[in-house]
């Protein structure tokens, strides 16, 4: 498992995933794991929302798949269940959500990996599944989830005191500042050049008045370089 604002390879997310990841929702894998992709990027075909300076995301469901019958998915209601009465994607999740407002169980935790570029995606961080619904968009009805930062971050995340120290909640940085912190950075450590085990790290830490909104309070990373600026805040 990775550490919110780690940014990791195709090929490495896989990995630890466990499996060859296509689709952008992913409920209950054979890790057990329930895994979201999402992007923001210009040309990305769903719509997804960063809110509350990063603490929850509105994620879309996700469209029928492209076929000969249904040559154009976006002229049609995203589906609640297949031809054959199954549960989509998009009824896993709504299910689950209206589970947990319905107090018969825990939110179901999601892990959310946005891509960054090409072969690259960034680790945002765990969030809970707490709310779904249905919306008329286009003359056609979309699913949202509404997913809040959990309190349950992965071991490296508790464990690197950076991270901890930056943030009471790791935030999700703007999809624009990433953007711009990378290509400013040159995709590397500003501090040694390193282009391996990246983070996004806040200049000066949330919780000290630094802002997740700016790319001027955003900064490439090493992992070595990480521990030690965490070494210096304490």
């Amino acid at each position: 498992m990775y550490a919110p604002g780690e940014i990791i390879t195709y090929m490495e997310m896989c990995a630890v995933e466990k499996a060859q990841l296509q689709r952008g929702m992913n409920y209950r894998m054979p890790t057990g794991r329930t895994v979201v992709l999402m992007s923001r990027r210009p040309n990305a075909p769903y719509f997804d929302e960063v809110l509350d300076e990063g603490l929850t995301i509105i994620y879309e469901g996700h469209d029928e798949p492209k076929s000969s019958e249904n040559p154009i998915p976006k002229l049609i209601d995203q589906p609640e269940y297949t031809p054959g009465g199954v549960l989509t994607q998009n009824g896993l999740f709504s299910k689950a959500a209206a589970d947990y407002k319905s107090g018969s169980r825990e939110p179901e935790p999601v892990l959310i990996y946005e891509k960054l570029k090409k072969g690259l995606w960034v680790f945002n961080g765990v969030f809970d599944l707490v709310d779904s619904w249905q919306e008329e968009v286009e003359s056609r009805k979309v699913f949202k989830f509404r997913l809040e930062v959990s309190e349950q971050q992965p071991a490296e995340a508790r464990g690197n005191a950076n991270v901890i120290d930056e943030m009471e909640h790791p935030r999700v940085i703007p999809s624009v500042v990433k953007q711009a912190v990378f290509k400013r950075d040159k995709g590397q450590c500003v501090v040694c050049g390193a282009k391996t085990e990246l983070h996004f790290d806040h200049v000066l830490p949330y919780s000290r008045g630094g802002s997740s909104v700016v790319p001027e309070n955003v900064q490439l990373l090493c992992a070595r370089h990480n521990l030690q600026k965490s070494a210096k805040i304490q």
